[in-house]
């Protein structure tokens, strides 16, 4: 029991290390995070709030030599603040924008209409602004936002030199935060196709792109868009190609007000890959994962074809040889009056179910002229509340045991099926064969043209180039710094587990039966169990008299061994005396077996003792000769 008890005190402590380690372990971690990802080049500055003197009073007493003083006690230390650096381009790209300048110089607002809309909705008129994150965890960090609700917005700018489709891939990123939520409304970019009259002052919805790549949302729906458009090498004509909806579930990007960072990489080998937070989300080739296929159907069905008038589909008809059996009876009822029912005794057959109320009152303004006949409401008959039944009595009704219903005939395979008809197949004059869709238009800016009834959407680190490597360090040094700050910044387990117990309530059964499951199997473990007796200990087995149970059954077993050999001894004697007359040779071999047997006896006879007298040393007897 004392050893239950112990176990239980041990892994309570244990337990409640356990927690009380996760706040330190989580901080860590995100101090870990924030210096994995600034290196060497960035500022981490661990602010302590230790309540010293402003900073006049600290250059007065630079000069003086301070007391020796007690030094204060030691306190947790603060949340690491990761101080910002604007991004650097590296490496070969067409375009970099970071909008740590603060201003659109480089950018193009539009001042066209929207075609078949509206007037009052139909100019792009929706507000930009160059701004900090709402909850910025890095002072300075500033980006794009669309600042209307309910607003077309259409935004563009140059790059630096065309993006042409040739052996090296494209690779598009920029982060997105929905700082106030999104309820209907996109985040994408598109890459707008290089032709002569392209205008970013009239950029609108037809405006021609070539990718059209990022977040949409309206209602339940989460999308995020991949498409591009497609030329027709007989016609010349562009169609757009969406790639499948991913696997992934896109919902918290949309909901954690996080920045998050999206990429489309497209190969020269078709494939394509689409990330989020550098994690891929969905992936594919342009060949076979676009909806409608890049290439159309070799074969297509003859639209001149049609069905002969007397093509039978039918797999199965009526069998033409069934005839209805004589018995059949089609005009029996489906139920039929129980006639083994007896109306049960106390029925009020005079009494009717319902009667007028005796309280009801003809209306003063009753016009029976225009109204007609007053008559009482119909209420319940009292008289009816303790018995059975009231009013005429009927048979209950059940199931006819002859109901049949109407009789049809048995269905067969039909001997003249055909098969569903199909048209035949002619070759598709719009067939083509194109085995590289990558080599896409090129196109020479980038836009945003959106609808959104959401505004504070936060666009930032635009970045566009061939270069994987490229990428990933502009990558790094953008987003990857927002990430390590916004890490420092979150709340411990805790705070995030109540957080989702708030937005899901069912959550906080899971935590019930997490920490009482656990806590039950510890009482029950420690607290019940069969009491067993505690064995004697050598000491208190010494210190009584009366003899133990295993020491007198051995004593009795040694007193009938040798009460045995006693009676057995004058037979004995008389067996060796008679051999002894035949020979003296035999006499003694005789002897000499009978000393051997009397020193076997003595040294069972003495284990016996030895065995007893440890057993048991004060209830030791003279051992009989």
């Amino acid at each position: 029991m004392e050893q239950k008890v112990r176990l239980c005190v041990a892994i309570f402590l244990a337990v409640g290390l356990f927690y009380l380690s996760l706040a330190p372990v989580a901080q860590a971690q995100a101090e870990d995070l924030v210096e994995d990802i600034l290196g060497d080049d960035m500022d981490v500055e661990d602010e302590l709030d230790l309540g010293l003197a402003g900073a006049d009073e600290e250059e007065e007493l630079d000069g003086e030599e301070e007391p020796e003083e007690t030094p204060p006690a030691p306190k947790a230390p603060a949340t690491p603040k990761v101080t910002y650096k604007a991004p650097e381009p590296m490496g070969e790209h067409f375009f970099a924008e970071s909008f740590d300048r603060g201003t659109l110089d480089s950018w193009v607002l539009s001042s066209a209409k929207k075609e078949d809309a509206d007037e009052d909705i139909a100019k792009y008129d929706g507000k930009w602004a160059v701004e900090e994150m709402q909850d910025s965890k890095l002072p300075g960090d500033k980006g794009l936002v669309l600042k209307s609700r309910a607003k077309h917005h259409a935004i563009s700018a140059q790059l630096l030199r065309p993006f042409i489709f040739d052996t090296k891939p494209l690779i598009i990123q920029y982060e997105v935060n929905f700082q106030t939520g999104i309820d209907c409304g996109g985040a994408y970019v598109k890459l707008l196709t290089q032709t002569p009259d392209l205008d970013l002052a009239q950029f609108v919805d037809k405006t021609p792109y070539t990718i059209m790549f990022g977040p949409d949302k309206c209602g339940e729906d989460y999308k995020l868009h991949f498409i591009f458009r497609h030329k027709n090498p007989k016609t010349g004509e562009y169609e757009e190609k969406h790639a499948k909806k991913p696997d992934a579930d896109l919902r918290p990007y949309y909901t954690d007000k996080k920045t998050h960072l999206y990429t489309l990489v497209v190969n020269p080998d078709n494939s394509f890959e689409v990330l989020v937070d550098q994690t891929v989300v969905n992936a594919g080739n342009l060949l076979t994962d676009m909806t409608p296929a890049v290439n159309p159907a070799a074969e297509i069905e003859d639209p001149d074809d049609h069905k002969p008038e007397d093509w039978d589909e039918r797999p199965k008809i009526q069998d033409p040889d069934a005839v209805k059996p004589d018995d059949w009876d089609e005009d029996a009822a489906a139920q039929i009056p129980d006639e083994e029912a007896v109306k049960p005794d106390g029925w009020l057959d005079d009494e009717p179910e319902y009667i007028s109320d005796p309280d009801a009152v003809k209306p003063e303004d009753w016009d029976e002229d225009m109204d007609g006949e007053w008559e009482a409401p119909q209420v319940p008959n009292p008289a009816c509340e303790s018995a059975p039944g009231c009013g005429a009595w009927q048979r209950p009704m059940i199931d006819n045991p002859n109901y049949k219903g109407k009789w049809k005939p048995a269905m067969i395979d039909n001997p003249n099926y055909q098969g569903v008809w199909k048209p035949r197949k002619i070759a598709n004059p719009a067939f083509f064969e194109d085995l590289h869709p990558f080599r896409m238009s090129p196109f020479n800016a980038v836009g945003l043209e959106l609808w959104s009834m959401s505004s504070d959407i936060f666009f930032d680190n635009f970045f566009i180039t061939n270069e994987r490597n490229t990428a990933e360090r502009w990558a790094n040094d953008g987003w990857g710094l927002k990430k390590a700050a916004e890490g420092a910044a979150e709340p411990g387990l805790a705070s995030q587990m109540l957080s989702a117990a708030e937005e899901r309530p069912w959550l906080w059964v899971v935590y019930v039966l997490t920490v009482a499951l656990p806590l039950v199997l510890i009482i029950v473990f420690c607290c019940t169990g069969k009491k067993k007796t505690p064995a004697a200990s050598p000491a208190e087995y010494k210190k009584t008299d009366e003899p133990q149970p295993d020491v007198e059954e051995e004593e009795e077993e040694g007193e009938k061994a040798e009460e045995e050999k006693e009676k057995s001894a004058p037979v004995a004697a008389a067996e060796k005396k008679g051999e002894a007359e035949d020979s003296p040779e035999e006499e003694e071999e005789a002897e000499k077996d009978e000393e051997k047997d009397e020193e076997k006896d003595e040294t069972a006879e003495g284990k016996l003792e030895d065995d007893v007298l440890r057993r048991s040393p004060r209830n030791r007897r003279v051992r009989k000769d």
